[in-house]
């Protein structure tokens, strides 16, 4: 078997790949209060304004605002007091020229009133009076009709990923029955190889390993809106790997299938994919360390990716790939990664024409933060699980030497 490798850097291969998946998850409606994380189908306007009065965000006095003109300690303005607000109702009172009504925060500005003026700028004098020392401008603690949201107006844009206010803002406007929201999209994922068996099993025979990339690969897809299926073990045979994909794939918005990094079997998956259908295969092998072997295709405008059989490879390759690809399927923009700036601990070597992905765990010294490598082969999934993060060594670099400053980005 001949290597396959006509590489292209990470982002080049995302938007090519990318560019050829038409297909996209569908719509169900569900209750706000089960929304969270999910991502909206379209625009949602509001169905009313908000607030739906003038109310006072202070406690203190409604008031005329022209009669606290000119007020000042040594001079202030005399108001009667006609009433007070009630909360949770219509004002019953109405303020006229001289006036001030008792109002607490969250209370309707009563008729003729057009500002607040709060309780720690006024005091009692006299029976049913109160000097006014600090002078309100028209409108000063008052939230007006609409200015929050004016009713008709776009509240949440479609393909928005919904958090925990937007939830409030929802419920606030009464949308508290359905909205409309993408449906998770359905990742199935297959394990291949004849050393592989459950995670369950209990005593490995000689030569066996435990599927774990399925697992870890499902937990991406959760985590990035998804709903995985672990679809099981496939040997290495292409008969009966090409009959689980092709049963697999009208249900599934996105296949993913983990193979061993023989080019034997790299190859095998590639003939496979391209076997389901057009326009098959598109990327076969990324300029990128680890998950060199990392393939992209799309069948009927479907997401398919071969991930590399090592953990830490699939892993990583995953989150370039996988979790833009489960993002482009919801019609959403892709998680935003938390990144941060650390000073690497020790050289770095890399090759020009690829990232490098390095585990590393941050750690304080003086008052920076510093990157210390994890080193490990891309095997060993306990090199990430002491890892805070991966190291980025950018395309056209060749290493990162101890002392500069690198970026990191962090594991969620």
């Amino acid at each position: 078997m001949t290597e396959f490798f006509d590489v292209l850097p990470p982002d080049e291969a995302r938007a090519a790949w990318l560019a050829q998946v038409t297909h996209r998850a569908g719509v169900e409606t569900i209750a706000p209060l089960a929304a969270l994380g999910r991502v909206t189908a379209r625009a949602i306007s509001s169905p009313e304004a908000l607030p739906a009065f003038a109310r006072s965000t202070v406690d203190g006095y409604a008031v005329r605002a022209p009669d606290t003109f000119g007020a000042s300690d040594s001079l202030p303005a005399y108001l009667a007091v006609v009433g007070e607000v009630p909360m949770g109702q219509e004002a019953t009172v109405s303020v006229e020229k001289g006036q001030a009504a008792l109002i607490h925060t969250g209370g309707m500005i009563p008729p003729g009133a057009d500002a607040v003026v709060m309780v720690e700028h006024t005091q009692p004098f006299g029976d049913g009076e109160i000097e006014v020392m600090r002078p309100a401008a028209p409108g000063e603690n008052v939230l007006q009709v609409g200015e929050d949201v004016v009713s008709g107006a776009e509240v949440l844009p479609g393909g928005h990923r919904i958090q925990p206010q937007d939830i409030g803002a929802l419920l606030a406007l009464g949308l508290a029955d359905e909205i409309a929201v993408i449906r998770r999209p359905r990742v199935c994922l297959f394990s291949s190889g004849d050393e592989l068996v459950p995670p369950a099993t209990q005593r490995l025979k000689p030569g066996q390993i435990r599927d774990i990339n399925s697992g870890t690969i499902a937990s991406l897809c959760q985590q990035a809106g998804a709903a995985p299926e672990i679809m099981g073990i496939l040997p290495d045979d292409a008969d009966a790997f090409y009959a689980a994909l092709a049963a697999a794939l009208p249900d599934a918005d996105l296949l993913v299938v983990t193979a061993g990094s023989s080019v034997s079997v790299r190859d095998m998956t590639a003939r496979t994919i391209d076997r389901l259908g057009a326009p098959g295969v598109l990327v076969h092998g990324v300029a990128a360390r680890p998950g060199k072997p990392t393939i992209l295709a799309a069948v009927d405008g479907k997401p398919v990716i071969g991930l590399p059989g090592n953990p830490v490879s699939a892993l990583v390759m995953f989150s370039l790939f996988g979790v833009p690809a489960i993002a482009h399927l919801l019609g959403a923009a892709a998680p935003l990664q938390v990144r941060t700036p650390a000073r690497v601990a020790v050289n770095v070597p890399s090759t020009a024409g690829r990232e490098d992905y390095v585990p590393v765990r941050l750690v304080q010294r003086d008052g920076e933060q510093w990157a210390e490598p994890v080193f490990g082969k891309s095997n060993l999934i306990f090199t990430l699980v002491g890892a805070h993060g991966l190291l980025k060594v950018p395309l056209n670099a060749t290493g990162l030497r101890e002392g500069a400053w690198g970026e990191v980005v962090l594991f969620a």
